[in-house]
């Protein structure tokens, strides 16, 4: 089992450093949070192990790759057994357009995410995810207009008197 451990103030530096520039060199990370490269990559590792460091990625422009159509889509399932609601989640996070999946409640069983090129990939994706699913009862898709924001940044506390613990 993973325990999340004690962040420190040092802990929530890194942090914050790698969330604008996961890129870094351990030699740079550690100048910006003054502290020594072997304690950085000590304190880094311990991130990762602990799972509060989930993965690195690069941020790429969905436009300028050509997949400029973003879609929020509402689906409500005839049935909400829980083999049903899985079997549904496994479709939706192995496709490809897919790019956040969220079971939720209080409405519709899932809000997804998907990033295609244009109206015939979205098109191409409903077809896949939605019409091939007899258990798919309501499908509402909203489309972008524009991205006033778009951040995976988590708010971390900047003043701590004491060390931080993650729930």
């Amino acid at each position: 089992m993973n325990v999340s451990p004690s962040l420190d103030a040092t802990d929530l530096r890194i942090l914050a450093q790698l969330q604008q520039d996961a890129g870094l060199t351990n030699q740079d990370l550690a100048q910006r949070v003054h502290v020594s490269p072997a304690t950085c990559l000590r304190r880094v590792q311990r991130l990762v192990e602990a799972g509060i460091i989930e993965r690195r990625v690069a941020i790429l422009s969905a436009e300028k790759l050509g997949f400029g159509l973003t879609t929020i889509v509402e689906v409500t399932l005839d049935e909400q057994a829980t083999e049903r609601l899985d079997a549904f989640e496994a479709r939706a996070v192995a496709d490809v357009s897919v790019q956040q999946c969220y079971r939720v409640a209080s409405g519709p069983d899932f809000v997804l995410i998907l990033q295609v090129a244009d109206m015939q990939a979205y098109q191409q994706a409903a077809n896949r995810l939605f019409a091939a699913d007899a258990n798919v009862r309501n499908v509402r898709s909203f489309f972008s207009q524009h991205r006033a924001k778009f951040s995976p940044h988590i708010c971390l506390p900047e003043n701590l008197s004491k060390d931080f613990h993650m729930p």
